[in-house]
């Protein structure tokens, strides 16, 4: 595993760590891994000078929530969540493919339909569509896993030629990939949201295939308010969303979109605020619970205990 960053924990039979752009994880025995959700926050693909405070917590405790409530049409990675901000899992072996799924054309899929390209990763889009626009039926648009720089679109009929995952199990990776996105629509339709998009990613140990990573959080997730949805529509106004958008468009406004020569606008205490304070209002309509704010005195020891207790019963 490479890393950016030395490990800030070593856990007993630790061998190996990773550091993404927001998430370090760390490898117990080839057996499981510990990932922990930091308060870092990317956006274009570069990690942002100041850390969201609460934000690891938020995105955490969101996935749990929602792997817990899917685990009945998939098997999950998770073991056990000994941390608001840390999750422990099987360490699966990872297909190499992300499954993006759209209910609407909203983000990129937008932009490359208004670009005069109508065909994305294979799936060819009726004519005459809108930005935000519900799809006839839900399509899935993967990509390529990136471990630097951007990930790429790629064809169903690409995946297979390549030989990055078998015909077999690709039509396996689709048949879970809707169910997961008609289950996630539905709790989001529960709190009057949209689950416009969202990716998901898999992996398998031996002969089984396991959802990974995070589920239906903001980061990788796009939520519109469904109240007021049509009329924004017909009147060809912006949708109202519940996602990292708000963080893109205030860098975009203030000339970063993670192009060279590009500076960072200056993240002030009181936009570091803003931000954290949205997050924790994404988690509550998300999930209908209330948040509740971990102390963030001795972060690191107290996350270093959490884990060391979780894993000694695993070890055993």
């Amino acid at each position: 595993m490479s890393s950016h960053k030395e490990p800030t924990f070593h856990f007993p039979n630790q061998v190996g760590f990773y550091s993404g752009k927001v998430r370090d994880v760390y490898n117990i025995n080839n057996q499981y891994l510990v990932m922990h959700a930091s308060d870092r926050i990317s956006a274009f693909d570069v990690i942002l000078p100041r850390p969201i405070p609460y934000k690891g917590q938020v995105l955490n405790q969101i996935a749990e929530h929602f792997l817990n409530a899917t685990k009945d049409i998939v098997p999950n990675w998770v073991i056990a969540v000994p941390d608001p901000s840390v999750t422990i899992g099987i360490r699966c072996e990872t297909y190499p493919v992300e499954m993006v799924v759209r209910g609407y054309l909203a983000g990129h899929a937008a932009r490359e339909y208004k670009a005069g390209r109508k065909t994305i990763c294979g799936v060819t889009l009726p004519d005459g569509l809108n930005e935000n626009d519900k799809l006839p039926n839900p399509i899935i648009t993967p990509t390529t896993k990136a471990h630097e720089g951007h990930d790429e679109d790629i064809s169903r009929e690409d995946i297979i030629a390549k030989g990055l995952v078998t015909e077999h199990e690709y039509a396996q990776l689709e048949a879970y990939t809707l169910a997961l996105y008609k289950k996630g629509q539905e709790m989001a339709a529960d709190k009057g949201l949209i689950l416009v998009d969202t990716k998901y990613e898999f992996g398998k140990v031996g002969d089984k295939i396991y959802l990974i990573d995070e589920i239906h959080t903001p980061d990788s997730s796009r939520y519109f308010y469904a109240e007021g949805y049509e009329e924004r529509q017909k009147n060809g106004q912006e949708q109202k969303q519940l996602s990292k958008e708000f963080v893109r468009q205030w860098l975009i406004e203030n000339g970063f979109q993670g192009k060279d020569g590009q500076v960072v606008p200056e993240m002030t205490d009181s936009k570091i605020q803003e931000i954290s304070d949205r997050y924790i209002e994404l988690f509550e309509k998300i999930t209908g619970m209330k948040f509740e704010k971990i102390s963030l005195e001795n972060v690191n020891a107290r996350i270093e205990a959490n884990v060391i207790s979780a894993l000694s019963k695993l070890l055993k």
